[in-house]
């Protein structure tokens, strides 16, 4: 099972849409099994598959509960083949809970849980939230690949430089194979002066890995939402659809 985080520490950049969609494709595009992990206390992913509940245990059990068997906490979803771990704002506590516990390991309670599965798909996709803590923490370790969705404004850059100083730590101390793939522009409008200059700069400054792929700025993104339907269903021809499908297609490659 390849495990992708896709995080960044800014909020508003599409980082629960990009997973989401990109779960979708990988499943239905591509055949594969898949599970979503919402590693995000406000359950957005979760809510995106009407599976959010406070009735049902997920990540926050699997944070906590010593002997979690990630089977039972796993949902399906109306999609067959793509299953989900939920999230709501019990995750929270659980982040506290994990820091005051100091009797067994703090950053790999992720990777135990998803190993107890890893032979049931073929990806797992976290979706994190736009901070720094120790469940997120336990996401790097446990995953493959990280991508970056990030996007072209005046702050696109902010939180980076730490991010991928979380990266190097994770993979310097707990997870030697995490790979930073790159990072991905949203809601690019190819009209717009300052996305294109700002995308240049991207390629041009090296800083950062960059995957070619952009996803532009469509009317039927935002729609698709509310209608808790994966882009590629709700309208397959606009061009965030098309650009997912790119996206993925390029990430298959690497």
């Amino acid at each position: 099972m390849k495990t992708i985080s896709i995080i960044n520490l800014k909020g508003g950049v599409a980082k629960t849409t990009s997973s989401v969609n990109m779960a979708h494709i990988l499943n239905a595009v591509h055949k594969k099994k898949v599970l979503l992990v919402d590693n995000d206390k406000q359950g957005n992913a979760s809510k995106f598959f009407n599976r959010h509940s406070y009735e049902k245990a997920g990540v926050a059990e699997v944070m906590t509960d010593r002997n979690i068997d990630t089977a039972a906490v796993i949902q399906n979803t109306d999609y067959e083949g793509l299953d989900i771990i939920t999230a709501n704002m019990n995750l929270s506590t659980a982040n506290l809970q994990v820091m005051l516990d100091q009797s067994r390991p703090q950053q790999t309670r992720f990777k135990r849980a998803l190993q107890q599965v890893a032979g049931k798909y073929d990806f797992c996709i976290i979706d994190n939230a736009p901070d720094i803590n120790i469940s997120t923490i336990n996401a790097l370790v446990a995953s493959d690949d990280v991508i970056v969705p990030i996007t072209i404004d005046d702050f696109s850059l902010d939180g980076l430089e730490e991010l991928t100083e979380q990266i190097e730590n994770a993979r310097e101390e707990l997870n030697p194979a995490l790979c930073f793939r790159g990072c991905f522009i949203t809601q690019y409008d190819r009209l717009n002066e300052a996305d294109q200059q700002g995308e240049q700069y991207l390629q041009v400054c090296n800083k950062y890995p960059l995957f070619e792929t952009h996803i532009r700025r469509t009317a039927k993104m935002k729609p698709s939402t509310f209608e808790r339907k994966p882009i590629l269903i709700y309208s397959s021809r606009c061009g965030a659809a098309q650009d997912y499908k790119k996206l993925v297609e390029e990430y298959l490659k690497m």
